[in-house]
């Protein structure tokens, strides 16, 4: 019991325990004075009036407060209380409160604080001061406003390229982000594509082919994709990897190339057109001999039957399958002026050069033969087969041999050629997954000075009126298509060799 010492105990033992009670207490008392002045925030206790009653060393250090000064003063140098008071509320339900507050600090900064409140009781239960913790957040809220307004100028950024730009999931291809041009060229809103697949702008039996794309390429050319509407556009796609919200993202661009390429298609078209006039005189040649046989054969049919003379079965036998044969032979070159003709597709397939080669020889063979130019072949019967348009090839074959023609014809003008030097060779192989077609002549060759021009537009080393420029450019723009290469090698009076590579289709 306090107050009462056992017997025998001294008074000088009462003052030794007293002694130690009251160190004990000013040691608990130092201690969370410590702990109060070390908080590494503003720690205040203010009365119901808002002044200032204790606080802490980081408070006093930031804001230098003078004796029963008010908060609001000391925080913001204010004269009259904050509207929106956390303390206050404490004083009116006697809970805890928090909030975020905004303002002008006693320096005339700009700052912002988190705030939390909490009640201090009498013995009767009664709030009698309010204990308020405020961490400057002025920093982090300052970065926070950086992050944003970087992140709204490279969303400017971002929406004011031309081009159609998506952020893809990498692993699945689905649209995470998309600017605003796209819309305007794929006719979906940006609210529509996204969590939609990229791969839902192709045809559905591509999509497994170019989703390999996708993942494994930095560029995919003449892609055709589908818009809104249903039209086709044809797209060059340039792909890198990044992240995005912390998962792993393709960046897609894409640039509609559809009024170019059909505007290249036009001009090809055009070379077909031309192509077919410089071969009329040939293939008139080439439907002469059926119809004249066809004539010859009709015309002795008539005769018998005019005359009533008996016609036996054998030699009626061997008319008709005459005329039928060579009413074939017609219809089939018929058929392939009106194939080569055709407007070609801008897309591709799997084809074997020489059969497009073979093509090329059967359509302008006979013209070769008419102006005795012997033609050498050496086509690999195991090639493999390469990404293009059979169609578009044949076209780029038979403007190299009008090429090594009009070289030869000028060759023979110039002088006379020895017996058997009028030729062309062509060979095909493979070698390291590459398919080489080579195709040389024995004509002028090509002065060293024009060698690096005669792949361009309108360029020609023929006299005027007798070329367009245009036959050589338009096949080499056939050959970049499907990932070709189109080289030469010339000898001024010797001859020229065109070379011409693709790449092996991997299955």
């Amino acid at each position: 019991m306090i107050g009462v010492w056992p017997p025998g105990q001294g008074f000088s033992h009462m003052v030794q325990d007293i002694t130690r009670i009251e160190q004990a207490l000013n040691k608990g008392k130092d201690l969370y004075k410590s702990l109060f002045d070390q908080v590494p925030c503003y720690v205040t206790v203010q009365d119901r009036e808002f002044r200032l009653i204790r606080y802490n060393l980081e408070f006093e250090k930031k804001f230098s407060p003078q004796p029963d000064q008010h908060c609001y003063s000391a925080y913001k140098g204010r004269s009259q209380r904050c509207e929106i008071c956390p303390v206050k509320r404490t004083f009116e339900d006697g809970a805890p409160h928090s909030s975020e507050e905004t303002g002008i600090d006693k320096d005339g900064n700009q700052s912002s604080w988190l705030v939390k409140t909490s009640p201090i009781k009498d013995e009767d239960g009664e709030v009698v001061a309010a204990m308020e913790m405020c961490l400057d957040i002025t920093h982090t809220r300052k970065l926070e406003e950086e992050v944003k307004k970087s992140e709204e100028k490279y969303r400017l950024i971002f929406d004011g390229i031309p081009n159609p730009v998506f952020v893809l999931d990498a692993g699945t291809l689905d649209i995470l982000d998309c600017n605003e041009s796209v819309p305007s060229v794929y006719g979906f809103s940006k609210n529509e594509l996204i969590g939609t697949s990229f791969l839902s702008f192709f045809d559905a039996p591509d999509r497994t082919f170019y989703a390999s794309k996708l993942k494994s390429l930095n560029v995919v050319n003449r892609a055709k994709q589908i818009r809104k509407d249903g039209k086709d556009i044809y797209v060059n796609i340039r792909i890198s990897s990044s992240v995005y919200l912390g998962i792993g993202a393709l960046l897609v661009t894409t640039s509609d190339i559809t009024s170019r390429l059909m505007a290249e298609q036009q001009l090809i078209q055009a070379g077909k057109m031309a192509m077919l006039g410089e071969m009329a005189t040939g293939v008139a040649h080439e439907l002469n001999q059926p119809l004249t046989v066809i004539k010859t054969a009709s015309s002795f049919l008539n005769k018998k039957v005019i005359t009533r003379e008996k016609i036996d079965e054998e030699t009626l036998g061997v008319l008709v399958k005459e005329i039928e044969s060579y009413a074939d032979r017609a219809s089939k070159i018929i058929n392939h002026m009106r194939e080569f003709g055709r407007k070609s597709e801008v897309s591709g397939e799997k084809v074997n050069v020489n059969g497009p080669i073979e093509k090329a020889l059967d359509f302008f063979g006979q013209q070769l033969r008419l102006r005795g130019i012997e033609l050498r072949t050496d086509l690999d019967e195991n090639l493999p087969s390469v990404f293009a348009d059979s169609n578009r090839l044949e076209q780029v074959f038979v403007n190299i041999l009008i090429n090594a023609r009009d070289t030869i014809e000028e060759k023979s003008r110039m002088r006379s050629h020895e017996i058997g030097d009028k030729k062309i060779f062509i060979r095909t192989f493979s070698k390291e997954d590459i398919v080489f077609i080579e195709i040389e002549d024995t004509g002028t060759g090509v002065e060293k000075a024009a060698v690096g021009k005669i792949f361009e537009p309108f360029f020609t080393t023929k006299g005027v009126g007798k070329g367009t420029g245009l036959g050589l450019s338009i096949s080499y723009s056939i050959i970049k298509d499907y990932e070709g290469s189109i080289s030469v090698e010339t000898e001024e009076d010797v001859g020229s060799k065109f070379i011409i590579q693709f790449p092996v289709l991997k299955e």
